[in-house]
């Protein structure tokens, strides 16, 4: 997600967030985070995108 601020007439990009800066948009993540396993989640939660498996 992106902000932008529109002054005189030219657009400032002020700000992005990636990953888990969103969590906090997706409600169900704060049950998840609450829940005895929580998301589940082993390692690192994050892969390139040349180290995804070939299907």
């Amino acid at each position: 997600m992106s902000a932008f601020a529109l002054q005189d007439g030219v657009v400032h990009h002020t700000c992005s967030t990636y990953e888990r800066g969103l969590d906090v948009l997706w409600g169900m993540y704060q049950w998840l985070d609450r829940a005895p396993l929580g998301r589940n989640e082993t390692g690192f939660w994050w892969r390139r995108h040349d180290e995804y498996d070939d299907q």
